[in-house]
């Protein structure tokens, strides 16, 4: 990493106590600033690698925390839940307010994520469309059962109901211990698991239109996909991609030549100079 990038680390915090570090890689003259949103239990640090290589090209990075893992002050579990309407409407924007006071109005703003944080990245812009210019996805997708091929369709209404369940009777789901996400909120997934069943974005507690305010959205997205990654097929991106009707989308596919590691759903985070090209070209 070139020693004129800066490394910088920020306090963010939430209306209701939540606190928690925004990780920052800051470029001297930076073009673009990004808000970047992680996977289901994946803490930002994992996406330094992504970071450095983005900021090598002159995009300024910014990686939020989710609530409950890596430097959050908060850990799901009995009496401690929270859904997706916390983290659109109170997390999210408190990361992005470390964005914009870290750099001047005339940078363009761009919010992307890596599979959940993609959907969520078009969420949040849905509720306030003013916020960022663009929108990045890398392996990211709609977890709606019916958009993806079989056998995966055969099984997934199944695990769509049974994580929600897990997560209320346990506190919190146990991700670490079944191998999917993290100690996630009950609330968490149950949002998630509402999409996955009946394919539509909403969330406990929020008034707003989340459909409505993706069908209105404008803003051009370069939408990245992995050739292996069975967890965000081509299916799953189209599903997700045809709630932006308005915006203009550029997508590609990277075997492994392209990506330059296993072209899976997450080891191009370890790797992301072929991830970092295409976003910035």
């Amino acid at each position: 990493m070139s020693q004129a990038i800066a490394a910088h680390e920020a306090e963010a915090a939430s209306s209701d106590g939540h606190a928690w570090r925004v990780l920052a890689r800051l470029p001297p003259e930076p073009r673009r600033a990004l808000l970047w949103l992680p996977a289901l239990g994946v803490a930002a640090r994992h996406y330094l690698p992504l970071a450095d290589a983005l900021a090598a090209r002159g995009v300024a990075v910014f990686l939020h925390e989710w609530r409950g893992h890596g430097s959050s002050s908060l850990r799901a579990g009995r009496g401690r839940d929270w859904g997706y309407r916390e983290l659109l409407v109170q997390d999210i924007p408190a990361s992005k307010a470390v964005l914009n006071r870290l750099l001047p109005d005339g940078v363009e703003r761009i919010v992307g994520g890596h599979s959940l944080g993609g959907q969520l990245a078009c969420c949040r812009l849905a509720l306030a469309p003013g916020t960022a210019d663009a929108v990045w996805l890398v392996a990211s997708g709609a977890p709606y059962w019916r958009a993806f091929p079989m056998p995966h369709k055969a099984w997934l209404p199944f695990a769509y109901r049974f994580l929600p369940w897990l997560a209320r009777v346990n506190g919190a789901l146990p991700g670490r211990r079944i191998g999917f996400g993290g100690n996630e909120a009950a609330g968490v997934i149950r949002d998630w698991a509402r999409t996955a069943i009946s394919g539509r974005y909403a969330a406990d507690g929020l008034a707003q239109d989340l459909e409505a305010g993706m069908a209105r959205l404008t803003q051009p997205v370069r939408a990245l996909l992995l050739a292996d990654d069975w967890l965000a097929p081509r299916s799953s991106l189209d599903f997700l991609l045809s709630k932006l009707p308005a915006s203009e989308v550029e997508a590609v596919c990277l075997d492994a030549d392209g990506a330059g590691t296993r072209p899976d759903h997450y080891a191009w985070m370890q790797q992301p100079a072929a991830v970092a090209d295409w976003l910035v070209a």
